[in-house]
This record gives structure tokens, sequence and C-alpha cells, in this order.
């Protein structure tokens, strides 16, 4: 049976390509309850990038004691050297001790995770946005002088749990601390799931006054009410071209009530594919692993487009 694809109907005023940014294996499986064995984490990544992904965040270097799910990392990533340099591998480190474990294992592409509230930098990091910001400034030179690419990761930018809806100006001020920081690029987080079509092209518009380019934002939404390929649709026609989605729809915030999440990449593929939007992505090889996975961790993917492409005939 062939399997199935949506009809391809480009709509005006798209990006012809979009990169997607694949966070399954360190914000998804950084979720799980019981911990992954790093053979199969492995397999998880080589797969992804047999599916045709070119940007796979692998693990994170947080102290093991905060996050025994990716206390494997200096294992791991030795693994991983035989897909460079085709396959970008960028790592999360919190401060300059998770920075030097990153470079001994010759990382080139790093991520810092601030806040845009103060309720979440004190609940995730322990500090006001202000002190994670100092502590923040010196991994990104540093890591900026050993020629590593930087990510910037904006958490909360669209509402908070404890503060509610956040003001843009809020959001964008964080952003362009960032970026004078030195982040070669931002990913705005809507860790909450709660951001809406409307709301996400007015923080892109007011970046844009303030002097971030479009070309240096990346997106990162959660499909707590179901908003994310809408809200993903929106910066795609405002211009932005790098999309961060997770395999199966792993992950999620802790914080968010009945959250369902991160975004899908199955889910952001078929959409792109039938808008006509190259990804480099086969979304066969892609549902494939996410299913494997699924296998793994003992509960099937609650990705919609995994689901439907894993039905049989009688059940579809």
């Amino acid at each position: 049976m062939t399997p199935a694809l949506p009809m391809v109907a480009p709509a005006e005023g798209l990006p012809t390509r979009v990169r997607i940014h694949e966070v399954g294996p360190r914000d998804g499986l950084q979720n799980e309850k019981s911990t992954v064995p790093t053979e199969v984490k492995a397999e998880f990544i080589h797969r992804l990038a047999r599916a045709g992904l070119t940007t796979i965040e692998a693990t994170s270097f947080v102290h093991p004691k905060w996050l025994p799910q990716l206390a494997d990392a200096e294992t791991l990533f030795p693994e991983l050297r035989d897909l460079a340099p085709a396959v970008h591998l960028p790592v999360l480190v919190p401060n300059e001790r998770g920075l030097d474990r990153a470079l001994a294992l010759g990382a080139s592409r790093i991520a810092v995770f601030a806040s845009a509230t103060e309720s979440f930098a004190k609940a995730n990091l322990n500090r006001t946005v202000a002190e994670s910001l100092a502590m923040f400034e010196p991994v990104v030179a540093r890591a900026k002088d050993a020629r590593a690419h930087v990510r910037g990761y904006l958490s909360m930018c669209f509402g908070d749990p404890w503060e509610g809806p956040v003001p843009v100006h809020q959001v964008v001020s964080v952003a362009k601390s960032l970026r004078d920081l030195g982040c070669d690029e931002l990913s705005l987080g809507d860790t909450i799931g709660v951001a809406t079509p409307g709301h996400v092209q007015t923080l892109l518009a007011e970046l844009n006054e303030e002097g971030v380019p479009t070309d240096t934002i990346g997106v990162h939404f959660h499909d707590t009410y179901g908003q994310a390929l809408a809200n993903t649709l929106a910066a795609l026609q405002h211009g932005v071209t790098t999309v961060d989605a997770s395999a199966g729809g792993l992950g999620g915030c802790p914080y968010a009530k009945s959250a369902t999440g991160n975004l899908a990449t199955e889910d952001l593929v078929w959409m792109l594919r039938g808008l006509g939007i190259e990804t480099g992505v086969d979304l066969g090889l892609l549902t494939d692993t996410s299913r494997w996975m699924a296998g793994h961790l003992g509960r099937p993917s609650p990705s919609r487009t995994v689901r439907a492409l894993s039905a049989t005939p009688q059940e579809q």
C-alpha cells in the first residue's frame, strides 16, 4: 500500500525551505521518568540523521545531579562523531563547567537557556533574569573564542504559569541582551503552549523593529492548546525559516498544565510538505524512527501523523 502523503498546494509568501532543529534527543528525553540507555539514544540520533535531519540537538551538559536522564553526555557524544560534518549536533550548556565538558569532546555548537520572566528564571535557574544573563556572558564569550556557534533559548516568551501573559517588550529586552552577549541565533519558546498566531507575529515584528533580524530567529512551540502548527505557519508567513520540533512529539514542560509536549516533527513535516516547502526529511523514515523509539519508551507516540501513518487500513 502506498504511504499517505499530502497533496502539495503551495501558498504565497512562504519560505521555499525550512531548517528543522530537532530537539527530541535532548528536550524530549530529558523529560522521561526513566533513563534511556546510551546505546538507544545513539541509535535514535543516527536514525534521525538517516531520515534527513541535519540539526539534531544531542544532549545536555547540565550536572547529572539535576538531570540524571542525560548524565551520559560524555559517553554519548563520542558515539556521534561519525555524523559530522554533515549533521550539526548542538548541546545545551548551563555554565562554564558545562562548556568545558562540551568543548573537551569537540562540540562546535552550544546552546544556553534563558528566561523572559523572573518567575521561571528563579524556578529553573535559581537566579534572576539579570543574574542568569551575567552567568551566560563568559559562557558565550568563551564559546565564541572557541569558534563555536551559539544558540540562545528564550523560554516563556508568550506566557508564564505564575505571571500570566508576558509583555512583548519584556521578551524583546531579554532577546536583545542575548544577542548582545554574542548569540548567533535565538529560539523563541512558547514553553507552556499558550501562544496564538497574532501574538507570534506581533513579537516577531517588534523584534525586527528593535534590530533583531528574522534570519537569526527560530521558533519553539508546544502544543498544549493545539496551536503549535498554526503558530508555526504564522512565523513562516513572517519569514522565519528555523523551526524547532521533537520526533514523535517527545517532551514538554512540567510547568504547563495538561501539556502535550513539543511540536511533533512528523506533524511539522506533513504540513510543510503540503505547502511545498523543502526540509530534506524522509517522512517515512522519520515515522519509523519515532515508532521505534515509542517502543523503547513503552507507549505510543503522541504525534498525530505518526499515529495516522502507523494505522492499519482497517483502523483508518
